[in-house]
């Protein structure tokens, strides 16, 4: 098939990869002039890490990953341990894959390398969708200052401001959550080594605030991303805000995560709204679909978003397979309707988790940690789940 992909992030170049893989010939048209992966860390568990072994990027990710033994879920100024969900070699052996902490500029170089190691053309720069025509047997994107790109399917992979998606939908509803998220990285040798926490991702909570602490590049890094209730802003990965404000959001916290906020670049504070979005019910046309942010734009608090959109392009591949005569229109529902319970679900309970992070009372937050079990709950869903044997059926079906 002819394929068209309409954004080269994450969930984007993983969908041409394989899909590349399975004989298609696929073009990505990006808006930038620059392929480059902004931001810092990233979190594959072994969902995701599912696809990328398949389309052989392991061996290459391994030496740049950082293998966390747990997640620690801790009071915000104490460190008093609320929750634990073991990881490591546990993770990967009742899931059948590891769990890795990544930079996503790493992770998005692995991909586009892997893309063009397939096709050296699939790659096109500087190309800036702008309008979408979807005809009976083609559908072609429209674009700034280029000639338009026929394709027989058109797969929207350009995030939460999705021009694919907007082409019949009309603009996206948001909702401002309250709370607006910073990131940073600092170099592991300016934290103090009896501050340095073991190999874990931390997520320190604390009253209507709480921040993520865990290690990249082989613990070279520490990645941080902190969540705190504050008015609306920009939603930008790149706009800059004072180093003071930052340091005003942490005062009083845990000396680690005190560390991190007084060794940061002072001009390397990022922060950016987050916004709720209520994940789209049609996800496809006739020869269009959509995957990753595009059509699920999910809060960071269970580290997901980027596994879902690449847990999408394993998915979207297989449901392409899906023996003629079934109509392209059937095989992109079959793809939708299988995709679209979980990645509610993962929208749903990562917003959930914003909530339990930031319980004032540390007695109540106590009690909702308990009752909520988290590592048993990933453990039986979330994690163990298998894009390339999940069956594409509702349950029930032959």
């Amino acid at each position: 098939m002819d394929i068209a992909i309409v954004g080269a992030g994450l969930g984007g170049l993983a969908a041409a990869a394989v899909l590349l893989e399975r004989g298609h010939r696929v073009r990505v048209y990006e808006q930038s002039a620059d392929l480059a992966e902004v931001g810092a860390g990233i979190q594959m568990s072994a969902n995701a890490m599912k696809v990328l072994d398949r389309i052989g990027l392991r061996g290459v990710l391994e030496p740049l990953a950082v293998r966390p033994k747990a997640f620690e879920f801790r009071r915000f100024d104490s460190g008093e341990l609320l929750h634990r969900l073991p990881l490591a070699e546990q993770h990967e052996a009742r899931h059948g894959a590891p769990y890795f902490q990544l930079h996503r500029a790493d992770l998005h170089a692995a991909l586009r390398d892997a893309v063009l190691a397939r096709d050296a053309a699939a790659l096109v720069l500087g190309a800036r969708a702008l309008r979408i025509d979807e005809r009976a047997d083609r559908v072609s994107v429209h674009f700034d200052d280029r000639p338009p790109a026929e394709a027989e399917l058109l797969v929207g992979a350009d995030g939460i401001k999705s021009i694919v998606r907007s082409f019949g939908q009309g603009p996206e509803q948001t909702g401002f959550t309250g709370q607006v998220a910073w990131r940073c990285t600092v170099p592991v040798e300016r934290i103090a080594p009896a501050l340095r926490t073991d190999i874990v991702s931390t997520v320190w909570c604390g009253p209507r605030n709480h921040a993520v602490t865990y290690y990249l590049r082989g613990g070279a890094l520490v990645n941080f991303v902190g969540c705190v209730e504050r008015g609306w802003e920009e939603e930008s990965w790149t706009a800059r805000r004072p180093w003071e404000e930052l340091d005003a959001d942490y005062a009083g916290w845990h000396p680690m995560v005190r560390a991190v906020v007084e060794q940061v670049d002072r001009d390397a504070c990022f922060r950016w709204a987050l916004n709720q979005r209520r994940p789209d019910a049609r996800w496809s046309r006739a020869r269009i679909t959509l995957l990753g942010d595009a059509v699920h734009a999910t809060l960071p608090y269970m580290a997901q978003g980027a596994a879902m959109a690449i847990e999408d392009a394993a998915v979207l591949a297989r449901a392409l397979d899906l023996p003629l005569p079934l109509p392209l229109a059937e095989r992109l529902q079959v793809y939708a309707r299988h995709r679209a319970p979980r990645t509610s679900r993962v929208v749903r309970e990562s917003a959930e988790m914003g909530e339990l992070y930031h319980i004032v009372d540390a007695e109540a937050m106590r009690r909702a940690f308990a009752e909520r079990d988290i590592a048993r709950s990933r453990n039986e869903w979330l994690y163990p789940y298998d894009p390339w044997t999940a069956s594409l059926l509702p349950e029930g079906q032959a």
